[in-house]
């Protein structure tokens, strides 16, 4: 493929993955059904059947043997693809990714890299059963010695992968699963636009208040500042792609702009990673404040049963609600 495309997210990613593996020969791709089946979202599809089986590798039902394989590959040099088929699947392969993959470079002094990715379906809105509907990303991205990002359409699925691929770092690359069927164009030819892996990006521009939003939800805050305008509000949305680093400068330029922010994310708002953003910018943006830092997020409870998945995730009407509150102030 060449030039522009209208895909699927799901397609971008198996794109990226394809154009990795033809590039560079040292690209593996590893995990559950990967291979044979094309993985249970079909996002590895046909690769095995291209690339053989030493290159696309169906490995045991073992998160932590696929991410102890990963780092040994990653030491003999070669750049591992690691699938975890859930996100709640994750947390067997916890220790491994804390404990080795984040700590190996550092504990060499440098002298070893692990450029490995680690891909990781998240979040919630598709119907599924526990351990199916997960946001683990503030675990990872308290990890120094990862770098955590999150897609939010088809043209920063491809790119961001394959960015996170050519990577020395290793990278949790977090896939909005309920975002895989969403079409967008991807430019595959042109990087000269592309913005760097951990750059912030503002999607619409405001001037009354700014959304931040990442992954899954980007869509939800751009649906949300289409319906403000109704009630007379310009709302700016960014999306903020890189969870780990931070692109702080960003969000509190747009914050001095607009004097109020609102942080969206569909993992419990406790402890989550509203709370550290919104921190940073009260630190840096103080006196821009017109209003706290207000976050909208998932319940802390147990993510629910699917038949009211709805009722627990953020929707348009609670960011809305948050930006009331806002100008209540």
């Amino acid at each position: 493929m060449s030039g522009l495309e209208t895909l699927t997210m799901a397609k971008a990613l198996n794109t990226a993955m394809r154009h990795s593996l033809e590039r560079d020969p040292k690209v593996v791709i590893m995990g559950e059904d990967v291979g044979k089946l094309g993985g249970v979202f079909r996002i590895t599809d046909a690769l095995q059947k291209d690339f053989g089986e030493d290159r696309i590798i169906d490995t045991p039902l073992a998160e932590s043997g696929i991410i102890g394989s990963a780092v040994g590959l990653a030491i003999r040099g070669y750049r591992p693809v690691c699938e975890i088929q859930f996100d709640g699947f994750v947390y067997p392969a916890f220790d491994q990714i804390v404990s080795q993959v984040a700590k190996f470079h550092n504990r060499s002094l440098g002298n070893v890299k692990m450029p490995i990715v680690i891909r990781i379906p998240f979040g919630g809105g598709i119907g599924a059963v526990e351990h199916h509907s997960e946001s683990p990303e503030a675990y990872f991205a308290h990890t120094a010695g990862l770098k955590v990002v999150s897609c939010a359409n088809p043209a920063d699925a491809y790119w961001m992968l394959r960015q996170s691929i050519e990577s020395d770092d290793p990278v949790v690359f977090f896939e909005p699963k309920r975002r895989y069927w969403g079409k967008g164009p991807v430019d595959l030819s042109d990087a000269s636009s592309v913005p760097p892996l951990h750059k912030a990006r503002i999607v619409r521009p405001g001037s009354d208040a700014t959304l931040l939003a990442y992954g899954p939800m980007v869509a939800t805050a751009l649906d949300a500042a289409k319906a403000a305008v109704e009630d007379g509000r310009e709302l700016e949305v960014i999306d903020l792609r890189s969870l780990s680093p931070i692109d702080i400068g960003t969000v509190v330029e747009s914050v001095r702009r607009t004097g109020r922010l609102i942080v969206i994310h569909e993992a419990a708002v406790n402890l989550g990673m509203g709370a550290e953003i919104a921190a940073r910018v009260q630190e840096r943006a103080f006196y821009s404040l017109e209003a706290p830092v207000l976050r909208v997020g998932g319940f802390d409870t147990p993510y629910p049963p699917s038949r009211i998945e709805e009722d627990w995730l953020p929707d348009v009407d609670r960011i809305l609600d948050a930006v009331d509150r806002s100008f209540g102030f």
